[in-house]
């Protein structure tokens, strides 16, 4: 999924689109592109929007994958999950993800726990932690002082990006319809679906945020072989 506008990196991605930031010699998307062909992929589907044609000009350039790809281009936006429903051709179980993450997840072991669990769906998930750089203050109905916390840390469950569906979870999307991940997960949940979590405790950036994406250029550049097989076994 590469269609963002990319705004939480503007003024970058006016001209760049976000699957093309650099991580030091290389862009992201092309990070993505060989973790998924190491990991034996049949085919690779990329969705793309804004500045979608450089993207693709990008990436046949380069031509060495080792994997069939095809780009869908969208007309209007339609959300993270939209274009599912018109790829052609999907069956069976497919990876669906992010065209922005950085990430040493194994994907053959999400696969693995997702068709052992016999879920529609299932949504790699890992821990984040955020600093609040206020005083919290907690107060009554009528004004008075309850208590105080001075900045605090809290610890979420975030989505990493990163499913693995059925391909009959595309029922969910409506024709032309706009649609997120998020909202597509919660209509299988509803339709009484099985939605699965994986939990993960790796690396895990999303760049589409500036801090993450300064964090992951450093990480990348200090050792890249965390992160891409070597270029015969990508290939």
């Amino acid at each position: 999924m590469a269609g963002g506008r990319g705004t939480r990196l503007e003024p970058y991605t006016t001209v760049l689109p976000k699957p093309l930031m650099p991580l030091s010699d290389r862009p992201i998307i092309d990070v993505i592109l060989r973790q998924l062909a190491a990991a034996h992929v049949a085919r690779i589907n990329i969705s793309v929007g804004h500045l979608g044609s450089l993207i693709e000009s990008w990436v046949r350039q380069q031509d060495d994958y080792g994997v069939p790809l095809s780009f869908f281009y969208e007309e209007t936006p339609r959300g993270t999950a939209g274009s599912l429903a018109d790829m052609g051709g999907l069956e069976g179980t497919f990876i669906a993800m992010n065209g922005d993450v950085l990430t040493t997840l194994s994907y053959e072991d999400l696969i693995r726990q997702h068709i052992e669990s016999q879920a529609v769906a299932t949504m790699a998930v890992t821990n984040r932690s955020v600093d609040i750089e206020y005083g919290l203050v907690h107060s009554d109905g009528g004004g008075r002082l309850v208590g105080l916390d001075e900045k605090p840390r809290f610890d979420y469950t975030v989505s990493m990006g990163v499913y693995v569906f059925q391909a009959e979870i595309t029922r969910h999307i409506g024709s032309g319809e706009r649609v997120d991940v998020p909202d597509l997960l919660l209509r299988a949940r509803d339709a009484g679906d099985l939605v699965m979590t994986y939990d993960f405790s790796g690396y895990w950036r999303d760049i589409g945020n500036r801090d993450d994406h300064i964090a992951a250029v450093e990480d990348f550049s200090a050792d890249a072989s965390r992160f891409v097989a070597s270029e015969g076994s990508a290939s």
